[in-house]
């Protein structure tokens, strides 16, 4: 990943994240969701970038005790380069740093995505289930992935 900065997503880098899921989605957010998530102040949103240009970004958002990840996605000539990997482990320690109480991660991912399947599994998540048509464009299963964390122990005895 030589010349490769995984950093915070800024609201300048908008137009090139969104320009990124237009590319990788049949179903793409548009500007206003990228909008959102990079005002809500718990969302971790990170980019990669090369040479100035974004080329990989993903979306974490923790919900209550646990998050989810809405977006992960790479530039399709940057792949196989561990970028998707580097951005995951990213949020994934940003995540675990800003709210320790979170106790799992749970994503959706097409059924037949299986690059992503084991990208994912390779970080410890595990298939728990499936939403039936949960994709359109082309209409296709996902699979529910959840990554369990182990919590933080209180080190005061009670007595």
């Amino acid at each position: 990943m030589e010349g490769i900065i995984i950093r915070k997503m800024l609201p300048d880098d908008i137009p090139q994240v969104a320009a990124i899921e237009n590319q990788c989605f049949t179903s793409p957010w548009d500007l206003g969701s990228f909008k959102y998530e990079v005002k809500h102040k718990e969302a971790i949103l990170m980019v990669a970038v090369s040479s100035d240009q974004v080329i990989g970004y993903v979306c974490v958002r923790p919900i209550l005790e646990m998050a989810h990840v809405l977006n992960l996605a790479v530039v399709p000539r940057f792949r196989q380069k561990d970028i998707g990997k580097a951005l995951l482990d990213r949020a994934l320690q940003e995540l675990r740093s800003s709210r320790p109480d979170i106790g799992r991660i749970t994503l959706e991912v097409r059924e037949s995505n299986t690059a992503a399947i084991k990208l994912y599994e390779n970080f410890g998540f595990k298939i728990t289930g499936k939403r039936i048509g949960y994709y359109e464009r082309p209409h296709e299963n996902a699979v529910i992935m959840e990554l369990r964390l182990p919590q933080k122990r209180d080190n005061c005895s009670g007595g």
